[in-house]
Formats: C-alpha cells, sequence, structure tokens
C-alpha cells in the first residue's frame, strides 16, 4: 500500500530551474511554481519582482515518501542552488530569490535545520547558510505559463544560459534518482 503523498515548499532563486529539476525526479508527483512568504493577498510575478510583497519565488512538491524521502529532496536542494547567498540567486537578486524552506510540520522543520546543521559542521559552502526556515503560509500558485516553463520554452535566453547548464549538471549528479 503506497502511503499518502506528502508536500514540500522550497525557495532556491528562480522557481523555473526549481521546478524543471524536481519534475524530472521519481517520486515527484508534482512541482509548482508560485509565491509564498509574503504580505500581498494575491501576488502576481510582476509585483513578486518588484521585491515589495515580501513573497519568495517557490516550488511546492507533492511527493510519495516510498519513493523520495523529504530528506532527499532537502539534499538535491542544496546542490540545486547555492544556499550561502543573501537575497539572490546568481544574477537574479532580491527577497524574492531568497533561500528559503517552508516548513510543513515540526518534524520538517527539524530535518532541515539539522541538514543545515550538517552542512555548516561538514564545510560544504566557504560561506555561511543563510537558508532561511519559515512556516508554511498560503501558497499562491504562479500564473499558468510559469508552469513547466523551461520545458515549454528551451529557446529562452534565461533558459539557455541559466536553467539548461544548471539541470545538466544537476542530470548528471542525480542521474538514477531520474524518471
Amino acid at each position: 500500500m503506497t502511503k499518502a503523498l506528502q508536500q514540500a515548499t522550497l525557495a532556491g532563486g528562480c522557481f523555473w530551474c526549481i521546478e524543471a529539476a524536481y519534475n524530472s525526479l521519481v517520486g515527484i508527483k508534482s512541482a509548482v511554481s508560485g509565491y509564498m512568504g509574503g504580505e500581498t493577498q494575491d501576488p502576481t510575478y510582476e509585483k513578486v519582482c518588484k521585491g515589495n510583497t515580501g513573497h519568495a519565488e517557490v516550488v511546492q512538491l507533492s511527493f510519495d515518501p516510498t519513493l523520495i524521502s523529504y530528506r532527499e529532496i532537502l539534499e538535491i536542494f542544496f546542490a540545486l542552488h547555492n544556499p550561502t547567498q543573501l537575497n539572490r540567486q546568481g544574477n537574479d537578486v532580491g527577497s524574492q530569490y531568497r533561500s528559503a524552506i517552508f516548513f510543513h510540520d515540526e518534524k520538517q522543520k527539524q530535518l532541515a535545520a539539522d541538514i543545515i546543521k550538517e552542512i555548516t559542521r561538514d564545510e560544504v559552502w566557504p560561506d555561511p547558510v543563510v537558508t532561511q526556515l519559515e512556516p508554511l503560509n498560503t501558497f499562491y500558485s504562479g500564473e499558468a505559463y510559469h508552469q513547466d516553463y523551461f520545458r515549454n520554452n528551451p529557446e529562452n535566453q534565461y533558459c539557455q544560459a541559466v536553467v539548461s547548464p544548471k539541470l545538466a549538471k544537476f542530470k548528471q549528479t542525480f542521474a538514477a534518482k531520474l524518471k
């Protein structure tokens, strides 16, 4: 018997990169780009990009814990982006691009805190991890054109310059976990 699906909500820079990576993994049933962590109700991409809503670009995952664990999801998350950059990922700058884990329960919060401690202890990154642990709040799904953006827009310059190389590296590192 399969356990019920669980959810994880992660912010690691531009949601196009994170969503494309997780959608390619065994056990991930859906990866939805959206917004979380702000004060504005019903934020839009344009408002979030201005950086004054408080929202982060996030991906909300539904996953089968019998096929991929929450710990594995977090390990992949920390490999997908640079968790030492405060309010940015590469050329994407602003609090909407912050590194954050929006925990769904205390177990997720504790596991995330433990992994951050391990990364820090093992000096995986030369700089301190700045990933924020934030309680789950209202998830706003991104506009339809943001869903599966990389798959639907591979010719986009940002996709070619940023998303494609990041995904190529990701697929080499996590080949055994791909669909």
